[in-house]
């Protein structure tokens, strides 16, 4: 083994069992207690997906923040936004407000349910006073086409009796004039990014209302009203703000909420790891590393489509870099990933166990695997 060893550390987290700050650490400790000379360099990665906004401001040395906000039922919710270590950059996840873990199985209704609280984090990252907005929107529990964002964010909805629409995509069918007076103008000083990962069209087929409205409780009269007032909502916004946002790839994301960033906030749609892989610098730090660690939950032939270790080891193979891969969970088919980069997959579970008490030890299994592995290094 090279005298002075440095190895990146990128996991993903171990979802209900670490965070990835968390992972990193229990990779160090195995690490040093087989040499304590080796050099550990702590990026916790994410794939745009739920632990996202928690990689990002520990990567960065940010904090985070709770607000009370409106929940898709128009219930008060805690939530939370982040500012990453710049001071400059803020960053939320739209189901911390507007998820569909906040809606029992029994009430799901996307014909109700709002993105209002959503719009509530944005305008805390305003007050914040940031200059750009980073929102993963996965997980949601909506199909408001982002409208609940725009009525929060001072935005309104009118029928053509002059009365402000209500919450969710039901109301849309009503939509006749888009009044943006109010509408906060910090907006227009801010960019906007958005963690993206699917090219869902906003209507049709492969829209929003068809493909996702079902695990948000849609019916399939639901799913042909849904899609139709979402169809609506886009002619009115390409009338009156000249902006064609209905085949646009991504617009379907998060019952097009992707099309409604787009719209009202000129936000940009990116690949989630692609973000990841950029504000934590992961780039720069795996060129002078001599091997990179990462890892997730489960990993199987389906990592190779965008998650975490994949988006790592791209980088970590354009230097040159090994690169080794820790999962609680493996798969089917994970020969596919060594010619995508990933250089050695290992199991952190030790033993036949419960999927609780496998979560519950989580910290010292990979402790105990990254210890084993770097036993296994010094052979070399």
């Amino acid at each position: 083994m090279k005298e002075k060893l440095n190895i990146l550390l990128a996991p993903d987290s171990f979802k209900e069992s670490m965070t990835a700050k968390e992972v990193c650490e229990a990779m160090e400790r195995g690490i040093k207690k087989v040499n304590k000379n080796i050099n550990c360099i702590h990026v916790p990665m994410a794939d745009g997906g739920e632990g996202t906004m928690q990689s990002l401001v520990d990567a960065t040395g940010g904090s985070i923040y709770s607000i009370n906000a409106i929940g898709p039922l128009g219930n008060e919710v805690k939530a939370s936004y982040g500012i990453l270590g710049d001071g400059e950059t803020g960053i939320l996840e739209m189901a911390s407000a507007s998820g569909i873990h906040l809606v029992p199985v029994e009430k799901r209704n996307p014909l109700i349910t709002t993105t209002y609280g959503t719009g509530q984090l944005i305008k805390a990252c305003l007050d914040y006073g940031v200059k750009k907005i980073l929102i993963g929107i996965g997980g949601s529990s909506t199909n408001d086409g982002g409208a609940g964002v725009v009525q929060a964010l001072g935005g309104k909805f009118v029928d053509k009796y002059g009365n402000e629409l209500g919450f969710g995509g039901g109301e849309l069918s009503k939509l006749h004039t888009i009044d943006l007076t109010n509408f906060d103008t910090r907006v227009k000083d801010v960019t906007v990014e958005v963690a993206c990962d699917v090219n869902n069209p906003l209507c049709g087929e492969n829209g929003a209302s068809n493909v996702f409205g079902p695990q948000k409780g849609a019916t399939y009269e639901m799913i042909e009203e849904l899609d139709g007032n979402l169809r609506h909502y886009a002619s009115i916004i390409k009338e009156q703000l000249k902006k064609d946002i209905l085949e646009i790839p991504g617009a379907g994301a998060a019952g097009g909420l992707g099309a409604g960033l787009m719209a009202f906030l000129n936000g940009t749609l990116k690949k989630g790891i692609e973000m990841v892989i950029e504000y934590t610098k992961l780039e720069e730090k795996v060129k002078f590393v001599d091997m990179v660690w990462t890892g997730e939950g489960s990993i199987d032939f389906q990592t190779q489509y965008g998650k975490t270790p994949l988006g790592v080891a791209t980088i970590a193979k354009k230097y040159n870099k090994p690169v080794i891969v820790f999962a609680g969970r493996v798969g089917e088919d994970i020969e596919v990933l060594y010619d995508k980069g990933i250089d050695s997959i290992f199991s952190v579970i030790k033993e036949l166990t419960t999927l609780e008490e496998a979560l519950a030890k989580g910290k010292e299994n990979v402790e105990k695997t990254a210890e084993n592995v770097v036993r296994l290094i010094n052979l070399t």
